[in-house]
């Protein structure tokens, strides 16, 4: 998967927001695994990236690969490049192969790891066509017809209720819904990256370890926080998200680490 860095998705350090490679990554391993347990579906279990370097000049390309196949679960192995304003396709594939005339242009950004666990195909709504074997080798666009300008936080509508306290809100609407009828994945990831960065201002997140434990029904999906850990040049940070209309039932947990702006 490649997607162009633009400036409503860049960190305060001018990288790519650590809540949009979860969201590149969920999307991109996603796709093998589904054609692998096909006709059932699949939903995100765990999920972590790692930052290697920074990503500041894009495109960024993600390079998703199925690492163990259970009866149960899939593990999907993942690197995430800068593509360092390269866009042409073959190159980028050449570059991955390691079959590219010359120096490859990428260098690597993050490693991710992620599971997911088998769930009927029953399970997501409207998705009866969605088939990843059926364009093995194609080229899919993912675009949107309408471009919206607005930051990330707002286009989600997030809002910061109490930024010390790390306690943020997104409603379940249509834009953040995904296809099993909870948040999607990689909005939470959002959510949560920024609940940490209001805690701790002048920091940004750079890495991300989410444990996914149930599927929101009310809304709207909230967040708190706990500082695990403070030094001089990063923090370590707890976030849970919680459903907080329905009795702060526990959604998801996140170890995230901030490193503070040189």
């Amino acid at each position: 998967m490649i997607a162009p860095l633009t400036n409503e998705i860049r960190a305060q350090n001018q990288s790519c927001r650590l809540g949009v490679l979860v969201t590149m990554v969920d999307v991109a391993g996603s796709d093998p695994v589904l054609a692998a347990w096909s006709p059932d579906w699949t939903a995100t279990q765990d999920l972590s990236v790692h930052a290697a370097g920074p990503l500041t000049d894009g495109p960024v390309l993600v390079d998703a690969r199925l690492l163990r196949r259970g009866k149960k679960v899939i593990f999907v192995a993942v690197d995430i490049y800068d593509g360092h304003g390269v866009t042409d396709l073959d190159e980028l594939q050449a570059s991955l192969d390691g079959t590219c005339a010359g120096q490859s242009p990428l260098t690597l950004a993050a490693k991710s790891l992620v599971t997911f666990t088998r769930i009927p195909r029953t399970g997501a709504s409207g998705m009866d066509e969605y088939d990843p074997k059926k364009w093995m080798g194609a080229v899919r666009n993912r675009t949107s017809d309408h471009y919206n300008e607005a930051a990330l936080d707002d286009r989600i509508g997030l809002k910061v209720c109490n930024a010390g306290a790390g306690i943020v809100e997104v409603a379940l609407t249509p834009y953040v819904g995904n296809s099993i009828g909870t948040i999607s994945g990689g909005v939470q990831a959002i959510t949560m990256e920024a609940a940490a960065n209001a805690m701790r201002p002048g920091m940004t997140a750079t890495d991300i370890q989410i444990h996914f434990l149930s599927q929101l029904k009310v809304g709207p999906s909230r967040t708190r926080g706990t500082i695990v850990r403070d030094a001089r040049d990063h923090s370590v940070v707890l976030i849970e998200l919680l459903d907080a209309g329905a009795g702060d039932k526990l959604l998801a947990t996140a170890t995230l680490t901030l490193q503070r702006l040189s």
